[in-house]
């Protein structure tokens, strides 16, 4: 379309045969982890980029929800407040068809409500499964569960037997079906329009600000919500995360000639979560940017080349490392790391300098691929995100890939070079 929105007409969208696959294979996940039910706890909706919402995939509705599934009954969401509930009023309203129907909304998600419902479904003396105690990435190396809320569950169900199932879950959901794929290709779409939106603004003695907004602005237009962006700009930074003028009284940066935007593109869609490096050089950039940016290229390349049934994410790991270390370049961040969830990332073997900070970790972190062991299977989802840097200057490139038959789907060919600001 002319303004660059997205033809909603045809969207993809899931049917009512993709929620009976994921509950089926809840139930065989039960069975396999020797449990009678799943207590599943999914964080709150506006939690941010690549939240764990593990609670939407039984429910493809509003996140935010505790999932109490029995074996022999249904899921069963408990959401936070009845303020919550009235959204799916007004879905039936629209002629729209719930994954969950009407006797199985359950409000209060605090332990004085929570219990009475877990006692209500029988939850006292089985063996339950639970979702949200395990680490999960950077942000949640403890899990996320509330202390008060778990300490009131284990003293009101001291006849239930609990099993911590989260990891061994994550890894079930990370094989996305064909509508899956196909509405997270969606969202990758979008992730592009981003990229395209903020190279077509980007150009020396702007604020920084109006290169942000629009991206931003691109999402929202074609329908998708992304909470934020990891956003920096400069010649020589290695900063990467929110901008600083996020939570600092400060006035963005007025860009410069020379300057490169770096930026990591969040964007959601229907539920399903794509990334984006998308690194933008405003006219001529000093020559190790430049040398980053091939190198970090190839890394891109390598991985897509080991995106293959049968191969590890260690195997995937060692191939998109290798160029960068080959070229003597250090690793910004992981290479890579898993999408829907966000789980499994490759070791960092070479870190960037802090000086000043004197509590800073000394010397490269460890030197272990998280999940490097799991073998990589068809539906698998990534956020390809190779780094290479020299001296003060480095590159971050890449996209959305998924594990396809025979090789990788690549969502995301235009983030995986460095973009150029033209004006």
């Amino acid at each position: 379309m002319a303004d660059g929105s997205q033809d909603f007409s045809t969207l993809p969208t899931y049917s009512m045969a993709e929620r009976d696959r994921r509950w089926s294979l809840a139930r065989d996940f039960m069975d396999e982890q020797d449990v009678e039910a799943l207590l599943v706890f999914g964080e709150h909706e506006d939690n941010g980029p690549a939240p764990f919402n593990f609670d939407t995939w039984f429910t493809a509705d509003r996140p935010g929800s505790i999932i109490l599934f029995r074996r022999d009954g249904d899921p069963v969401p408990v959401y936070a407040a009845p303020i919550q509930g009235l959204d799916w009023v007004e879905e039936i309203a629209r002629g729209n068809t719930p994954w969950i129907g009407p006797d199985d909304l359950r409000f209060g998600r605090q332990a004085a409500m929570l219990v009475p419902t877990m006692k209500e479904l029988g939850f006292d003396k089985l063996k339950i499964g639970v979702v949200g105690l395990d680490p999960y990435s950077f942000w949640q190396p403890d899990g996320f569960v509330p202390y008060n809320l778990w300490v009131a569950i284990l003293e009101a169900f001291p006849q239930a037997e609990f099993k911590s199932v989260g990891k061994a879950f994550t890894r079930l959901i990370q094989i996305l079906s064909d509508e899956e794929i196909a509405v997270l290709g969606h969202s990758a779409a979008i992730g592009d329009s981003m990229a395209r939106a903020m190279v077509e603004t980007a150009r020396p003695g702007i604020s920084e600000a109006e290169i942000y907004a629009a991206g931003m602005a691109a999402a929202n237009r074609n329908g998708a919500v992304t909470p934020q962006m990891h956003f920096w700009t400069g010649k020589t930074t290695m900063a990467i995360g929110v901008p600083t003028w996020a939570y600092r009284p400060i006035a963005p940066r007025m860009v410069e000639e020379g300057d490169k935007v770096h930026s990591e593109v969040f964007c959601c869609w229907g539920g399903l979560h794509s990334q984006h490096q998308a690194a933008i050089a405003i006219g001529k950039v000093h020559p190790d940017v430049e040398r980053a940016a091939a190198v970090t290229h190839e890394c891109y390349l390598a991985g897509l080349e080991a995106l293959r049934p049968g191969n590890t994410m260690h195997d995937l790991a060692e191939a998109m490392i290798k160029p960068a270390t080959d070229a003597g370049g250090w690793i910004f961040g992981p290479q890579f790391h898993g999408l829907n969830p966000m789980i499994g990332r490759s070791r960092m073997p070479s870190g960037y300098s802090m000086e000043g900070v004197k509590h800073a970790p000394k010397g490269p972190p460890p030197q272990v691929t998280d999940m490097g062991e799991v073998e990589l299977q068809p539906g698998m989802s990534f956020s390809f995100e190779p780094s290479c840097g020299f001296g003060n200057h480095f590159v971050a490139l890449g996209g959305t890939v998924v594990v396809g038959k025979e090789g990788a789907i690549e969502f995301n060919a235009y983030t995986s070079k460095m973009l150029r600001a033209e004006w």
